[in-house]
């Protein structure tokens, strides 16, 4: 059973809100002068982690996207801004309209900060909080808008892995506001490349499952409104346990990396082949 905090009431309520198999999702990416931004960016990656925690608890998942009419040099940004980011690209996209086909259905809504279609129908709505990079005065911008081709370039500079992005903004609750500083860009790209070297060591060892309360724990805190950072900071302890065999610590950061989409396994093979 999944639980989403709808905004509109501020109540949990259970979704799929009927008795089925698939979870319908609708990214809604507003009509601006501004074009797409950052919390945009934010948005289409909730809905992508929502989907996938859907996934591992045993549901199908549709995503829809609604979208302003973008150039065909931003739509290419987007495309690029998404699969950067590890965001599985939706199953339908299409111009923006609240009530239409696309998304009259959806079970959950989600939003940009700030953007929320007040004639929306249906289904649970969600807004996910701002993000940007941090002003002088130590705030986040209301709305941080880039323009095509440079979606991704202000949280991303050249050098930077783009799911180290990804990791920094999964640390925080997706209602909270994101500051994007450079210090904390430096550590999720750290923690990032520490947590793929473990994995690549703990490849090396004999498969062990993962320890039951672990399992259960991480089930628990994304099932109930998408608590992320909790299942972060699970794997973050279990990388330090001394009691906890490395096949078991690596069949758990593999498992639950099919919902973070951190691609934490990308070093596994590459020492055994370099020493070869």
């Amino acid at each position: 059973m999944l639980r989403i905090v709808d905004t509109r009431t501020g109540h949990p309520v259970e979704i799929p809100s009927v008795r089925r198999h698939l979870l319908s999702i609708c990214v809604h990416l507003p009509v601006s002068d501004g074009g797409i931004g950052l919390v945009d960016l934010r948005a289409l990656l909730v809905g992508d982690v929502l989907a996938r925690t859907a996934e591992l608890h045993g549901l199908q998942s549709r995503t829809f996207l609604t979208t302003p009419d973008l150039s065909h040099e931003q739509a290419g940004a987007l495309d690029r801004a998404m699969s950067a980011l590890g965001v599985h690209p939706p199953a339908t996209a299409g111009d923006h309209h609240p009530n239409g086909t696309l998304c009259a259905a959806a079970d959950v809504h989600v939003h940009a900060y700030g953007t929320a279609a007040q004639d929306a129908v249906g289904g649970v709505g969600i807004d996910v909080g701002r993000v940007g990079p941090a002003s002088r005065e130590g705030g986040v911008p209301d709305r941080a808008h880039l323009l095509a081709p440079g979606l991704l370039a202000a949280l991303a500079p050249e050098g930077t892995d783009p799911l180290a992005v990804r990791l920094l903004l999964l640390g925080h609750a997706y209602r909270a506001a994101v500051a994007v500083t450079g210090t904390a860009l430096e550590e999720a790209r750290r923690t990032l490349g520490d947590w793929r070297q473990l994995v690549a060591d703990w490849a090396q060892e004999p498969s062990r499952p993962i320890p039951a309360d672990v399992l259960r724990h991480a089930h628990a805190a994304l099932a109930d409104d998408l608590g992320v950072p909790a299942v972060l900071d699970t794997l973050a302890t279990m990388a330090t346990r001394a009691d906890v065999p490395a096949g078991a610590k690596f069949e758990t950061f593999a498992f639950l990396d099919r919902v973070l989409g951190l691609d934490v396994a990308r070093e596994v093979g590459h020492q055994h082949r370099a020493a070869t």
